[in-house]
């Protein structure tokens, strides 16, 4: 068995998270392409928006693997504490907003929106990004007072719901036979409803458990 040095032990995870950032960026310029209008629109769209879902895929995997060698080799890092929620929530914040954005708006003769192709709407982005400031908020004042704030189960059953379900509308989007199945249209509404759901309940556990730990850890200067 081939024991892997040091430095590369300490420095892969921290190259997957940077992976992660740099597949994010390539998954939003093919994003952007696959909606660009001209000759051939919708095979553009439907080859660019299966590019973006696989690079979307391939991004969550260096999530999963980097976080694993992390803990398997005892190597968490600054970098890694920081930089990991950062790309996570780039790439799957990012997404949404991409899959709420006029591109994928349905559009009647009048000119009228009538639905999003994506099933995803503006304020359903506002709904997870107003969860991720709340708890980044909390942890920040918690973690200020020396005691450790890590996602619960809760937290990350909902990371797994927006990883699935973020590439999962977005292909059904984008491929006209699913598109037009009805079965697949109700399993792109309800994977987007039990995502958005999921978010806001999953605010509920860290609530309590910051309340909790900050009424027993009083700040530096408080009268005990």
């Amino acid at each position: 068995m081939i024991v892997m040095a040091d430095p590369m032990r300490r420095n892969l995870p921290n190259a997957l998270t940077l992976l992660r950032l740099i597949l994010a960026g390539a998954f939003f310029a093919t994003m952007s392409l696959s909606v660009v209008r001209g000759d051939g629109f919708e095979a553009s769209r439907q080859l660019w928006g299966n590019l973006s879902v696989a690079l979307f895929i391939l991004a969550a995997l260096t999530d999963a693997l980097d976080g694993y060698l992390a803990r398997r080799w005892k190597v968490v890092s600054d970098f890694g504490r920081i930089m990991d929620p950062f790309c996570d929530k780039v790439l799957i914040l990012g997404t949404f907003a991409y899959l709420a954005s006029p591109r994928f708006a349905v559009i009647d003769p009048s000119g009228q929106v009538v639905g999003m192709q994506t099933r995803v709407w503006a304020w359903m982005v506002v709904v997870l990004i107003a969860r991720e400031l709340l708890v980044t908020s909390i942890r920040g004042v918690v973690e200020s007072r020396g005691v450790p704030f890590g996602a619960d189960w809760w937290g990350k059953s909902k990371m797994i719901l927006q990883a699935v379900t973020a590439p999962a509308t977005l292909f059904i989007a984008v491929n006209p036979f699913f598109a037009d199945s009805s079965f697949f249209h109700w399993l792109q509404l309800l994977l987007v409803w039990a995502t958005v759901v999921v978010t806001g309940i999953s605010v509920l556990p860290y609530l309590v458990r910051g309340r909790r730990l900050l009424l027993q850890t009083p700040a530096a200067g408080a009268e005990p």
